[in-house]
Parts: C-alpha cells; sequence; structure tokens
C-alpha cells in the first residue's frame, strides 16, 4: 500500500506546485539586477558605428533602458508610448537594439520614429544576456549612480508607467546625487 501512495504523494505535491506556478504573472519575475549597478558594457551605437555608448552614459541622469529589436511584435506595441514618453520629456530614453540587424532597425526607425537618446547596437545579444534580458521588450529604470532600480518585462504601457515606472523615475529624479 505505501509503495502506491508515495508516488501518488510526489504527483499531487508536483501538481500543487505547477498550479501555484500558473497563477503567477510571467511579468513580474523578479530581475537579480535590481539595486546593483548596470552590468559595464561598450557598443557602437546604432545609426553611427564609430560612436559607441557605454554604462558610463547612462549615470549622472535618471535613465530608461529599454531593449527591443525591429523583429519584435510587443515592440510594436509599446512604441507609440515610448514616442509619447520622449514628445514629452519626462525622462531620457536610450535603447539596446537586440539580436537585430542594424539595417532593419533603421528601417524601422525610419517608419515609426525614434524616441531614443541614443541606441546601442547589440547584434550578437551579448550585452542583453549581461543585462539579464530574456525577451523584448524590456526597460530597466536606471538611477543617477547607474544602479538598476526597476525592470518592466514585457510593453512599457501607459498602465504600467502610471501605476509603477512614473512614481519611481519622479521620486529618483527628486534625489541628490
Amino acid at each position: 500500500m505505501a509503495r502506491y501512495l508515495i508516488p501518488l504523494a510526489i504527483f499531487v505535491t508536483l501538481v500543487v506546485f505547477f498550479a501555484i506556478g500558473l497563477t503567477k504573472d510571467p511579468r513580474l519575475v523578479p530581475s537579480p539586477l535590481i539595486g546593483k549597478a548596470a552590468p559595464q558594457f561598450t557598443l557602437p551605437t546604432l545609426k553611427d558605428p564609430q560612436r559607441s555608448l557605454s554604462t558610463a552614459d547612462l549615470r549622472g541622469h535618471v535613465t530608461l533602458f529599454n531593449v527591443w529589436a525591429s523583429w519584435c511584435v510587443e515592440c510594436r506595441v509599446e512604441h507609440p508610448f515610448l514616442m509619447d514618453l520622449a514628445r514629452n520629456q519626462h525622462v531620457a530614453i536610450y535603447g539596446l537594439n537586440y539580436k537585430d540587424t542594424r539595417a532593419a532597425a533603421l528601417t524601422w526607425l525610419d517608419n515609426m520614429g525614434d524616441p531614443y537618446h541614443v541606441i546601442a547596437f547589440d547584434q550578437k545579444g551579448s550585452v542583453g544576456i549581461d543585462w539579464g534580458v530574456y525577451g523584448v521588450p524590456e526597460t530597466f529604470v536606471v538611477d543617477k549612480k547607474g544602479v538598476i532600480r526597476w525592470k518592466v518585462i514585457g510593453p512599457l504601457t501607459p498602465k504600467v508607467w502610471k501605476d509603477k515606472v512614473e512614481p519611481l523615475v519622479r521620486k529618483l529624479q527628486e534625489e541628490r546625487g
């Protein structure tokens, strides 16, 4: 009898864990980088390969570091909102073009508009990996000292901005340093 109860107990336990996991929002996966310095990088910029963007460029002001690609459907969803943020100058938006081709990304920006202050070109995806990116779009809030303070997985929407990101950005902008 015990021979059948042990596998049954293991099975029931696994079902409970899977059921709990299915009720979680996958966009709420915590990043181990929150509260830590942004990973070091230097990459050529998308528009001018002779220029570069580095972690140092993200310091001194609160920034959104948005990871995107021209092949990303959800990036197309969030793009109009990024354009609105850029027009209203709420916060500087830096981009990381992830696992894309330069030509496709530039065409996409020509067609959709460019909300970014500067865009780093990460064709191989190595910098994205260092930042813990596992899908696009993802947006990081980086404080004046270059510390990652928040991560949005999926499109940055007006609701996410209003409820989570904007209050944090405002608070960080008011901080000294």
